[in-house]
């Protein structure tokens, strides 16, 4: 019998956050679909107190019937998932994936820990777990091997209106200065942990300075999830006597983001893990050329709208991108590439396909 509410569990709901975005889209999807709908969280942003409540308070709303269906936003281990385990409605799983904890090792205790009790919870709720949705293939294969029965793969919701912003003033005149003086601007957009791979960034920048552009710079946006990781950068950026060069500019206001990306020639990631790559999408969004080493979800996030590389060898990293800044034409098919790649993933196409996809799990269930 089709389920008349299917309520969201979320660890944390926050704005301008991937999960959070996604969370939010996925309820007015499953509104829309005339189910009832709401968010149970253990934390969450202020902004967002009115339409959230406590997990803990579950239950005791009133409807706890064989009708009502859970769904688990899964990104990180925390009390959440074993509260869920406990629990008795069929539930659903949403998986964003879970960092390999290697990648973290000798930076973050606390990420390491958070990831590799993600990963046994993960297990653990695979036999309560009617059926589950990836974010990618990539995902899947995960979800598989860990012994989910049922699955399906759909991008994350995104809200592209979100992006919609006009560039902060300051901002706006501050960079385009920069570029007056000269110099490719490399961006890379993603908050600064070892997983995310800048210390790569930063050895490509150093090759692309001494083989092509003195000037060239490298910004480096997003907030820090590793302050060890981001100390040891600092310092690996002064080593190289790149300090003038790297632009640290931490987290950002979407109207500040809007600058980075509309000031920037090229996009470059040299992540080692993305469950799926929000960032690459926002870049193609700006008509910003992406360049990113093929590892994880990156390839099937980037499709054929960017140049996906398969070594993060600075050399190597570096061609790219002075073959990206230098040719206008292969930058034009890029751009025209990214554009065609976000018509694929167009909003209302993927709520359909998110839609189709709960339709269908919940009636074989």
């Amino acid at each position: 019998m089709r389920p008349v509410a299917i309520h969201q569990f979320v660890p944390v709901l926050a704005v301008r956050d991937a999960v959070g975005a996604h969370t939010l889209q996925v309820q007015t999807v499953l509104q829309e679909m005339g189910f009832r709908s709401e968010i149970f969280v253990a934390e969450s942003s202020a902004e967002l107190a009115d339409r959230v409540h406590p997990f803990r308070s579950y239950p005791g709303r009133g409807d706890e019937t064989s009708r009502t269906w859970l769904l688990y936003q899964c990104s990180i281990g925390n009390l959440m998932a074993d509260f869920l385990a406990e629990r008795q409605e069929p539930k659903l799983l949403n998986y964003h994936n879970l960092t390999p904890a290697h990648l973290l090792e000798g930076w973050d205790p606390g990420a390491v820990h958070a990831v590799t009790v993600g990963r046994y919870q993960l297990l653990q709720l695979a036999p309560g777990i009617k059926a589950a949705i990836a974010m990618s293939r990539f995902s899947e294969l995960e979800l598989m091997d860990a012994g989910y029965r049922s699955t399906a793969v759909v991008p994350p919701l995104l809200d592209i209106q979100s992006l919609e912003h006009e560039a902060d003033p300051a901002a706006l005149d501050h960079l385009r200065a920069d570029r007056e003086r000269g110099g490719a601007d490399l961006l890379f957009v993603g908050r600064i942990s070892p997983s995310k791979g800048q210390h790569d960034l930063v050895k490509a920048l150093a090759a692309y300075r001494r083989t092509y552009d003195q000037r060239a710079r490298l910004r480096l946006v997003g907030g820090t999830s590793s302050p060890a990781y981001r100390e040891a950068l600092g310092r690996f950026v002064a080593d190289l006597g790149l300090e003038d060069a790297v632009d640290f500019a931490g987290s950002v206001t979407p109207r500040e983001l809007v600058a980075y990306y509309v000031t920037a020639d090229v996009f470059a990631c040299c992540s080692d893990h993305e469950g799926f790559g929000i960032p690459l999408l926002e870049a193609m969004h700006y008509r910003v050329p992406v360049v990113a080493y093929g590892a994880a979800a990156v390839p099937e996030t980037i499709g054929g709208g960017g140049l996906v590389i398969p070594t993060k060898s600075p050399s190597y990293v570096a061609t790219a991108l002075h073959r990206i800044v230098t040719d206008q034409a292969l930058r034009q098919t890029l751009v025209s590439a990214g554009q065609a790649r976000l018509t694929e993933l167009e909003p209302a196409r993927v709520r359909a396909r998110f839609a189709g996809a709960i339709e269908t799990l919940v009636s074989a269930g």
